[in-house]
């Protein structure tokens, strides 16, 4: 029996071949934003008047179904980057996350980074990232190998864009290689879907020091935030925290209200 991972794994080798023969390589690169000056997320994460975040679009999950199908991504995006995001995340798994690379090229009108956030599999999907508007991509070591990730990552920075490599486990640390620009822990079990922030707490010290280190999942108050910046953390991925509300722009800006409290008070 496939644990969840397995089953997205075995629909992306499906849609990513399907997607070839309807979309060739060449006609991506003759989209307009394949040639776009791109965004560093490294920078903007090191940026002291931004907050660190990358606040993510995600309508729904496979742990969760759907979690918001009714705000637009467009509206969304706007008041994240309004209010501070450092990044923005946009899932374009269709079959189980109900993204689409629409969904990124329609938040690119946002002047901040804009990370293609999927199940990366074939270098043809970096290529389209990059046509779609993105500036950073996703490549999780649980569904790569150390030297696909380098490889990866190598086609990558080759055409602009910057890498994240996601890591959930201490004996994934070996995926880390110098093409990757920052290094993420995921809190969610992405086998079993079970969250716990102290894997991020584990890991932290475990991580080479010239990688910036990116916190992902679980993150739904401020106060873990502080523990997690003082731990050593740059970034804080966050999504569920803000769709699962009405207004995710509303909510993410009343994070952002008690996050700048805190550092005042540290």
């Amino acid at each position: 029996m496939k644990n969840i991972l397995e089953e997205i794994i075995a629909v992306k080798e499906r849609q990513v071949e399907f997607e070839k023969t309807e979309t060739p390589v060449s006609e991506w690169e003759k989209q307009p934003f394949f040639t776009r000056q791109t965004f560093s997320l490294c920078s903007s994460l090191l940026d002291k008047n931004k907050t660190g975040i990358i606040a993510e679009f995600k309508r729904k999950s496979p742990s969760k179904g759907i979690i918001n199908s009714k705000v637009s991504v467009e509206e969304v995006t706007r008041a994240y980057t309004l209010n501070g995001a450092s990044g923005l995340s946009v899932l374009t798994d269709k079959a189980f996350f109900g993204g689409s690379t629409e969904d990124l090229a329609a938040a690119r009108f946002n002047d901040i980074p804009v990370l293609r956030k999927d199940f990366i599999i074939d270098e043809y999907q970096l290529v389209q990232a990059k046509a779609v508007g993105a500036d950073v991509i996703l490549l999780i070591a649980a569904c790569l190998t150390p030297s696909r990730v380098q490889r990866y990552a190598a086609f990558a920075k080759k055409i602009g864009l910057e890498v994240l490599l996601e890591i959930h486990q201490e004996n994934e640390l070996g995926h880390i290689c110098d093409e990757v620009d920052m290094v993420g822990v995921n809190n969610r079990d992405l086998k079993t879907f079970k969250v716990d922030v102290n894997t991020s707490l584990r890991i932290i010290n475990k991580i080479p020091t010239n990688k910036l280190a990116v916190t992902e999942s679980g993150i739904s108050d401020v106060e873990t935030i502080v523990t997690l910046r003082q731990a050593g953390f740059k970034g804080f991925l966050i999504g569920e925290t803000f769709m699962k509300e009405a207004d995710p722009g509303y909510a993410f800006a009343g994070f952002v209200e008690e996050l700048k409290i805190s550092k005042v008070n540290e």
